[in-house]
C-alpha cells in the first residue's frame, strides 16, 4: 500500500471513529444499548487509525 493511500485511510478512520464516539455519546441518554455500542465501535475504529499512524511511521521512504 502506498503512503498517500495509507494516509487517506488513517484520517478517514480517525475522524469516522471520533464521529461515531460523539454520536454514541449523544444517543446514549435515549437508547443506552445503541449509544454504548456506537461509542465502542467508534473507539475501536479510531484506535485502528491511530495504530496505522505507527505503521506508517515504520514504513521506509
Amino acid at each position: 500500500m502506498q503512503k498517500k493511500q495509507l494516509e487517506k485511510w488513517i484520517w478517514l478512520l480517525i475522524y469516522g471513529g471520533l464521529l461515531g464516539v460523539s454520536l454514541g455519546w449523544f444517543l446514549q441518554p435515549h437508547n443506552e444499548a445503541a449509544g454504548g455500542t456506537l461509542m465502542v465501535a467508534g473507539g475501536a475504529v479510531a484506535s485502528v487509525g491511530a495504530l496505522l499512524i505507527f505503521v506508517r511511521s515504520r514504513m521506509g521512504l
